[in-house]
């Protein structure tokens, strides 16, 4: 090979040197690109990360810090104290909130406690039924209105039990007064409550030694929640319907609240009235018949073998073979141009395929004049009946149940339905 053609060679062997530190130097610089991207990204994803578990640590400590300010009664008990010259020792608390909703006005119980109160001042004898031992329960309440309108809410969360004497209210002189509900809602500023306005205060319910032994051993009591009314002074116009919290005063009330929760809403549970056992349920059943302008849907049903507690036993005293409850849960979507209302309504339970037959207990189910469906609207309505529990299982529970439902009536029991009925088959 001559001198060019080696000089050409040499020539060609430096490209394709330089080529390939080129092309290494491009890959380096890729990677390199790659590895910075993919640190960026992880670093993103980490900063995100923390982010996201500070914003949840930031919401768990606020929820706790609410949850401890709700829960903490002890200057309330101390107050309390001081002013019957006392000794206060807490027996049981809850700190759960239960909410009761009203077209827009919401009431909360956001948490109470049952204090022994031993040993106090006879000046405060007669409201805890002329005894100096006994208990109180302090109570949280919050009232909101959410509405764009101001309502008007006057606070009387009554409280009874099983074997009550008497419906328990506030007694006032228990709390300071400027953590009183019935301070901050009251006849001087009308029980105005303004659109958007949200209102937190207190109430104290007073119990004797004997009164308080007696809600013990029920374990349970029940609060009544009115409803908001729309115009001042005027009880004709509620917003919403009435309504009940269940306060548990030990852990036998706790389990009893829980248990209770599978059950539907007739007195004989939310009164708590006995033991339920479910025997045979069903839900979301859909069977729909049209009465008039209602549409009115079985929902579910729910057979328990009920046993009175001790003090509801004399009120059941003619079921000598036991008693088997069925209760129907409907759903009315009201079309008409009348509202329907729950307290007019009856049906009719056949049983024994068609042999015998029985009426609803209506004295068991929480429906008042006011209870309604106004027209457009839908809303659960219950039906109960009382069985035999030996013809119940000797006879009747291996054959069909038929509910002859209706006709639809109006608050003042007009017939809406013009005496038509729709039937239903278990």
């Amino acid at each position: 090979m001559g001198r060019i053609g080696m000089l050409l060679v040499t020539i060609l062997l430096a490209m394709l040197i330089v080529s390939g530190c080129g092309n290494d130097k491009d890959e380096a610089k890729a990677d390199e690109k790659e590895k910075v991207t993919e640190e960026k990204e992880t670093e993103t994803e980490e900063e995100v990360q923390e982010e996201e578990e500070e914003e949840q640590s930031e919401e768990e400590e606020e929820v706790a810090t609410k949850a401890s300010a709700t829960s903490d009664f002890s200057e309330l008990i101390t107050f309390m104290e001081n002013e019957t010259e006392g000794t206060a020792n807490i027996l049981y608390e809850k700190k759960e909130p239960q909410v009761h909703t009203m077209e827009g006005v919401e009431v909360s119980l956001d948490a109470y406690t049952l204090v022994e109160l031993k040993d106090f001042h006879t000046d405060f004898s007669i409201p805890f039924n002329d005894e100096t031992d006994g208990g109180v329960i302090i109570a949280q309440y919050t009232v909101t209105n959410d509405t764009d309108n101001d309502v008007y809410y006057m606070p009387a969360f009554y409280l009874s039990f099983t074997g009550a004497e008497k419906a328990y209210n506030d007694y006032r002189d228990l709390l300071p007064e400027e953590d009183r509900l019935s301070e901050i809602l009251s006849p001087t500023n009308d029980y105005e409550l303004k659109a958007g306005e949200s209102v937190t205060g207190y109430y104290a319910y007073p119990f004797g030694k004997s009164h308080l032994q007696v809600a013990l051993d029920v374990s349970t009591v029940a609060v009544e929640v009115p409803a908001a009314e729309s115009v001042k002074g005027d009880f004709g116009n509620p917003i919403g319907k009435v309504g009940q919290f269940t306060l548990s005063l030990n852990e036998a009330g706790a389990e009893k609240v829980a248990a209770n929760e599978a059950f539907y809403k007739d007195k004989i549970t939310t009164d708590d009235m006995g033991e339920k056992k479910m025997l045979k349920e069903e839900s979301e059943i859909g069977k729909s018949e049209k009465l008039g302008e209602v549409t009115v849907t079985l929902d579910g049903y729910q057979f328990t073998e009920f046993t009175p507690n001790e003090i509801e036993a004399p009120r059941f005293a003619d079921w000598t073979n036991g008693i088997v409850v069925l209760t129907v849960k409907f759903n009315l979507d009201n079309k008409g141009s009348d509202p329907i209302g729950l307290s007019s309504m009856s049906s009719k339970l056949i049983v024994n395929d068609g042999d015998q037959y029985m009426f609803d207990q209506g004295m068991l189910l929480d429906y008042s004049y006011n209870d309604l469906i106004e027209t457009g609207n839908s809303g659960e309505y219950l039906q109960i009946y009382l069985l035999d529990k030996e013809q119940y299982d000797k006879i009747w529970k291996e054959k069909s149940f038929q509910i002859e439902f209706g006709p639809i009536k109006g608050q003042d029991a007009k017939d809406l339905s013009k005496g038509k009925t729709a039937n239903f088959e278990l």
